[in-house]
C-alpha cells in the first residue's frame, strides 16, 4: 500500500442514484488514468448526504446494494476501497456505516461511527456503532474512524496501540470549523505517530455548508498533501517505513505509563 486517493466531491442531497454515478465516474477515472493507485478513499455518507429526516425512506438495507456496487468496482479494477460511510439500516435502527474493501472486492471491515454528533442531530435517526474500526490493507494494520470520533484522541489512541499505522478519516466537516479539522488532523498523526488519511466532502445542503480540505498527514506531522475547496481527487504517497523511523526516534508507545492515566 502506497497511492492513496481522496474523492472530495459534491454530495447530492438525499439523491442516492446520483451520488452512486459521481463515485462510480470517480473511481473508474482513478483507475483507468497513469497513476497507479493502491487505495481509494470516499468521504462520509456519500450516497445521501445528511438528509437524516429521510434515511427511512433512503437508507441502504444492511448496505446490501452498496456493498455489491463497491465490491464490483473494487475487484474489477483490483483496488483497496475505504467506501466512506453509508446510512445502513439494520433491524435495531439505522447507523453511519464505513465499509472497507480489498482488491478482490471482499467486505473486510464495517465500522459504525461510535460518537454521535448532537450539533447536527444525529442522535435523533442514528444509533451508536460499538466496535472498533482496525481493518488489514495489504499487509498493513490500519484504522478506519468517522468526522465527529477525531474529537475523541482516547478512541484513535486505542486503535493505535497494536503497531497499527495508518488512521482513516471519512467526513462531513463544516466549513466554519475547518481550523479545528485541520489542526485535530495534524495532532492525531503527531500524537499517534502515524499517516493520517482524510476524506472530507465539499458544497452544500439546505442547513451546511461543507469544507473540502482532504488532507494526508505524515508521521511528523508534516502535510503530505491538501486539497482546497472545490471539486477534486486528492493523491498522496505513503511510506510505511517512515512511520517506523519516526517511532523509533521518539518512542512515545514504550513510554507510555498506563497506572497513571485516567480514561
Amino acid at each position: 500500500m502506497s497511492r492513496v486517493a481522496l474523492v472530495q466531491m459534491h454530495i447530492a442531497f438525499g439523491d442516492p442514484d446520483t451520488n452512486f454515478r459521481t463515485v462510480e465516474e470517480n473511481i473508474r477515472m482513478i483507475c483507468t488514468s497513469d497513476k497507479k493507485v493502491d487505495v481509494i478513499v470516499l468521504p462520509e455518507l456519500w450516497s445521501t448526504g445528511y438528509d437524516l429526516t429521510r434515511l427511512n425512506e433512503i437508507a441502504d438495507n444492511e448496505g446490501k446494494t452498496t456493498v455489491e456496487f463497491i465490491g464490483k468496482l473494487a475487484k474489477s479494477f483490483q483496488v483497496n476501497i475505504i467506501a466512506g460511510s453509508i446510512p445502513k439500516a439494520t433491524d435495531s435502527g439505522v447507523k453511519n456505516t464505513m465499509l472497507v474493501f480489498n482488491r478482490n472486492g471482499e467486505l473486510i471491515k464495517e465500522y459504525s461511527k461510535a460518537h454521535l454528533f448532537r450539533l447536527m442531530n444525529e442522535e435523533k435517526y442514528l444509533i451508536e456503532g460499538n466496535s472498533d474500526g482496525l481493518f488489514q490493507l495489504d499487509g498493513e494494520l490500519c484504522a478506519g474512524v468517522i468526522c465527529y470520533d477525531i474529537r475523541f484522541p482516547e478512541w484513535v489512541r486505542t486503535h493505535m496501540l497494536d503497531d497499527t499505522k495508518v488512521l482513516f478519516v471519512v467526513a462531513e466537516w463544516p466549513k466554519p470549523r475547518i481550523d479545528h479539522w485541520r489542526a485535530l488532523l495534524i495532532s492525531r498523526a503527531i500524537e499517534n505517530q502515524c499517516y493520517v488519511v482524510a476524506c472530507n466532502r465539499i458544497g452544500s445542503d439546505p442547513n451546511n455548508e461543507f469544507g473540502g480540505h482532504s488532507i494526508i498527514v505524515g508521521p511528523w506531522g508534516e502535510i503530505v498533501a491538501e486539497a482546497d475547496e472545490s471539486e477534486t481527487i486528492l493523491y498522496g504517497d505513503l511510506d510505511m517505513s517512515e512511520v517506523e523511523k519516526v517511532r523509533k526516534t521518539i518512542p512515545i508507545f514504550s513510554d507510555r505509563r498506563t497506572e497513571l492515566y485516567r480514561l
